[in-house]
């Protein structure tokens, strides 16, 4: 190998990230010990962002587009390791590449029912499920949550605290409401747009934009809902007396205003 192919092979001209594993939401680019090279070339696709870091800490981030990596192109970077204007050596720097495009149909489910009081039957036991998708939004936030030092960080790896955080909201909005689960279960659209609400600040903490959230099934103990089913039947019952009473008292003056025809007659 010559000096100048052993040259060549110390300095990273091109950072791009192909993404072609999926499930990955953030990958750090593997420096190897090498150094960017003043003038290197950043690729970063659609559905993309890239991220420098100093020491630990986040500086510049890029969007989607191709840059030419200068003191001009990254300010933060510039001031944190006081770089002069005139700066063109070869430097190193953390980079991570995330990906921003929305993952789809994420599951969430009440591995244990949650115990709400309902406005009607008082306290309640209550499973609920359904699906999600969300995004990276802040990736400053997403890094320091849920990267860190790891080389990356998939959707699996933060499935547990992301549904975590979704059912201790859920606790929380269903603990704070005062709906019947009647309601809540002939309402499942309205309700999940509540939940929805509720949910996206804790995610946020995260740096993730909740997309949209459905819940899909809302069902009590087995046991729970047998009793529901006989309180309904009687209710349906009382209805049918109610009924039955009122259409009595309806017809009396039909009888009687049919007597007096008959009479007149």
């Amino acid at each position: 190998m010559g000096i100048l192919d052993f040259i060549s092979k110390q300095f990273i001209d091109v950072i791009q990230w192909t993404a072609d594993e999926p499930g990955v939401l953030a990958s750090r680019f593997p420096m190897s010990g090498m150094e960017i090279q003043n003038g290197a070339q950043l690729v970063v696709r659609e559905t993309q962002k890239a991220a420098f870091f100093n020491e630990g800490k986040i500086a510049d981030i890029f969007g989607p587009g191709t840059y030419t990596l200068n003191t001009q192109t990254l300010p933060v970077l510039t001031y944190l390791k006081n770089w002069d204007k005139f700066f063109e050596s070869p430097f190193k720097s953390d980079v991570y590449f995330f990906d921003t495009k929305d993952q789809i149909d994420r599951k969430w489910g009440t591995t244990q029912p949650l115990t709400v009081r309902d406005k009607e039957y008082g306290p309640i036991r209550l499973r609920a499920f359904g699906n999600y998708a969300y995004a990276i939004g802040d990736v400053g936030v997403f890094w320091s949550r849920l990267v860190g030092t790891a080389e990356r960080s998939t959707s699996e790896m933060i499935e547990g605290q992301l549904r975590g955080a979704i059912l201790t909201a859920i606790a929380s909005k269903l603990g704070q409401s005062n709906i019947a689960f009647i309601d809540m279960a002939a309402n499942q659209e309205t309700f999940s747009q509540q939940l929805a609400e509720a949910i996206g600040p804790a995610l946020q903490a995260y740096g993730i934009d909740v997309k949209s959230f459905y819940v899909q099934s809302l069902s009590l103990p087995e046991e729970l809902q047998r009793v529901l089913d006989k309180v309904s039947s009687m209710n349906m019952l009382g209805d049918l007396n109610r009924y039955a009473q009122f259409q009595t008292a309806e017809s009396i003056p039909i009888a009687a205003w049919t007597c007096d025809a008959e009479a007149a007659a």
